[in-house]
């Protein structure tokens, strides 16, 4: 239908009626939109107009365009977070309605870098530990975990018990993480991580690392956590003072 009797500008009235489609179902998540030529077609409009909408929408995460295949609507995220919040990723899970579940895939030590020794204040006596884990929600697979544990630390029995590696260093070794200085970098698609995670080409990872800190303000757990970005939101309040 013609959207041209409107008289705001076009472009916005664009972005109205795709939003609009959106909300009720008429395109739906993950969908391939018709071609420039065909949707220009059908809204009565010029493909500079449509084009300008498709932009603006992209920059909303409304609607995601991959070179040479088209445009589809993006996957809303199933979990979001407020990054100034310290979750464990079990917790953010579950507070998404979602049962929270692990697949290991290693553990062992590793060799202590200069860049891991200066994380850990230069004190790793007997050496560190390495452990790579998959989280699923509802059997999905959706965070990928690499973490470093100083060895003293480590539980005798092993991480089997536990999803939570914030639960397993209070109860095990009565430390409780209060704080983490984190870095949020976007990455692309990775070779070996993506194919883990079950994610398309065109679903760029969020990497979360973390440096853990105690009730000493000791370091005690540092972690690299690759989050599907069609699954997850971080945001964050900002004040002003």
């Amino acid at each position: 239908m013609s959207i041209k009797a409107d008289h705001r500008l076009l472009y916005i009235k664009v972005i109205e009626k795709l939003k609009k489609d959106i909300e009720e179902g008429i395109y739906k998540e993950g969908e391939k939109l018709p071609s420039e030529f065909e949707l220009s077609k059908q809204l009565g409009i010029s493909r500079a107009t449509l084009r300008e909408a498709l932009r603006i929408l992209e920059d909303e995460n409304v609607l995601i365009r991959k070179h040479g295949v088209g445009t589809f609507v993006r996957t809303r995220a199933l979990f979001s977070s407020g990054i100034e919040e310290l979750y464990s990723v079990t917790d953010m899970i579950e507070r998404g309605g979602k049962k929270a579940g692990t697949i290991f895939l290693s553990s062992q030590t590793t060799d202590v870098t200069d860049e891991l020794l200066a994380k850990f204040n230069n004190s790793l006596p007997d050496g560190l530990m390495m452990m790579e884990r998959v989280r699923t929600a509802d059997g999905e697979p959706v965070v990928f975990c690499k973490d470093h544990m100083p060895s003293h630390l480590f539980p005798a029995k092993g991480l089997h018990d536990y999803e939570s590696f914030l639960e397993m260093l209070e109860k095990e070794t009565g430390r409780r993480v209060m704080y983490a200085v984190t870095n949020i970098e976007p990455i692309g698609y990775h070779d070996r991580i993506s194919e883990i995670l079950e994610s398309d080409e065109g679903v760029p990872l969020l990497v979360l690392k973390q440096m853990h800190y105690d009730q000493y303000d000791e370091p005690v757990l540092y972690s690299c956590n690759y989050f599907r970005s069609d699954k997850f939101l971080f945001s964050v309040l900002r004040k002003r003072f």
